[in-house]
């Protein structure tokens, strides 16, 4: 979002402007149904994306789905970006390439991704309709997701490390699902099991006398880490936690670098 904005606004100001990235919208376009945009009572995020991108090409912004492998800064202060298919030069660049889903990095995780094991509710939780699904996290994301999740699976299990917190009208919303969602609290989730696809999972604690729940889908809903790795070999200062440090008016260390969106310091520390 942040960087169709600026996208937007550079457009409005007869800048000639590429956005570049391999997925538009970010979290916004997988979000389902967005309720808290001003002036905008709800709206699906996927379409709201796509209105965003066709508002910035109506500004003059150029759009390239392409991947960003890297970028050099050359002694006269012209950048080079570099993507899998081309090169491209510039005088300036936002990174707003937003943050990459966090994992729980536990045994068979890597191997039951896309068969059993997501992290976007809004891609893939229609394929479990009619069956179990576990959400894994504590925030307002995993609980807007168990929400969504309880559409389609015939009973939901949300896992929270600690506690739940989320905004209050979504705990509500919650609760309004009755025995559908399940609540473990101080529960974690230690293995996957399942060979061609995820068969069940291994507790932390015991849940009705075993520590093994079986499922046919879980949500890894924990949180993000920023897309930094670029930035970081550009020689952009970086905070403790890998989020970009700006001033109050998006700068970078780097003369004509900036950064907008949930990259930045602002959001990350």
């Amino acid at each position: 979002v942040s960087g169709l904005s600026s996208a937007i606004y550079a457009g409005r100001y007869n800048l000639k402007t590429l956005v570049i990235g391999k997925e538009f919208g970010g979290e916004t376009a997988k979000a389902g149904i967005i309720w808290n945009y001003p002036g905008i009572e709800k709206a699906d995020g996927y379409e709201m994306i796509k209105t965003m991108v066709s508002q910035a090409e109506s500004h003059g912004a150029e759009i390239k789905e392409e991947t960003v492998i890297n970028i050099e800064k050359k002694s006269d202060g012209i950048f080079t970006v570099m993507t899998a298919e081309k090169t491209y030069s510039c005088k300036a660049i936002v990174f707003a390439n937003g943050s990459e889903r966090r994992e729980l990095n536990i045994p068979n995780e890597e191997k039951l991704k896309g068969k059993g094991v997501h992290y976007c509710i809004t891609c893939d939780g229609p394929v479990y309709n009619g069956k179990i699904i576990a959400v894994v996290g504590g925030g307002d994301a995993s609980v807007k997701s168990a929400i969504l999740a309880s559409e389609y699976a015939s009973k939901v299990y949300l896992l929270a490390r600690n506690t739940i917190t989320a905004e209050p009208t979504n705990l509500e919303d919650l609760k309004k699902m009755g025995g559908k969602v399940e609540i473990l609290l101080q529960t974690e989730v230690k293995e996957l099991v399942g060979e061609s696809k995820l068969e069940k999972i291994i507790l932390s604690k015991e849940f009705n006398g075993r520590n093994e729940l079986k499922i046919d889908g879980l949500l890894v809903e924990i949180g993000a880490m920023p897309d930094t790795e670029i930035a970081g070999k550009l020689g952009v200062n970086l905070d403790k936690a890998k989020y970009i440090n700006v001033d109050n008016f998006m700068n970078t260390n780097i003369p004509g670098i900036f950064s907008a969106g949930d990259i930045t310091s602002f959001f990350g520390s």
